[in-house]
């Protein structure tokens, strides 16, 4: 656990309730065991695409599209979302949640390697990417990010604390290691003022100046 298990079970205690679509979601995520990001953690991002005034977001790796309704909700009306998963049938199921929630005419759904579908954007292209990917791909993930958001925008990135994993003296999984490089990158650049945020299994919020 990251927190402490009766503070993190207040904190989504204390959340407000969600809307039809993203309850059924968060239901079916927890029985089929689907990684999302959580109501909480979706709140905040919500509110980082409020507060920056973001208009177009970069998400790698979307899943079911969980995270993807919250960006959506972020941006608003005439604001864009890229949602990228390697699975057609993740994007099919994702749609008909778009489609729901009243959000697909603001949603782009890409099929195959988010990476390589970043890679292919013009330089300071997005004012948010959102970093949700196998953790073994997150230092090239910093790579390919930094150049494609705009001055002022944001990289975020879940999991960076890795069921405190991060904590260990000598971690042995490639998945653990390569979120510590994440974290270092991200912290050591000039162009990102970073804060990591201990929700759920760990949000990193960085700046580009």
């Amino acid at each position: 656990m990251i927190t402490d298990k009766k503070v993190e079970q207040y904190l989504y205690d204390v959340l407000p309730e969600r809307d039809e679509v993203l309850r059924e979601m968060e239901h079916k995520a927890e029985k089929r065991d689907v990684p999302i990001v959580g109501p909480a953690v979706g709140r905040l991002f919500y509110q980082l695409a409020q507060m920056s005034g973001a208009r177009s977001v970069f998400e790698l790796g979307s899943a079911i599209g969980y995270s993807t309704i919250w960006w959506a909700y972020g941006v608003g009306p005439g604001g864009r979302v890229i949602y990228t998963d390697s699975e057609l049938k993740n994007a099919d199921e994702a749609r008909g949640y778009f489609q729901r929630a009243g959000v697909a005419e603001r949603i782009e759904i890409r099929v195959g390697d988010a990476l390589a579908a970043l890679e292919q954007e013009a330089p300071e292209s997005f004012d948010i990417v959102f970093n949700d990917v196998d953790k073994e791909l997150y230092p090239r993930v910093f790579s390919l990010a930094s150049t494609r958001i705009k001055r002022g925008g944001l990289l975020v990135a879940d999991n960076v604390l890795w069921s405190g994993k991060v904590a260990q003296k000598k971690p042995r999984e490639a998945s653990t290691k390569a979120i510590l490089q994440f974290n270092r990158l991200l912290y050591s650049s000039r162009d990102f003022f970073t804060t990591i945020i201990p929700l759920r299994d760990g949000v990193a919020i960085a700046r580009k100046s």
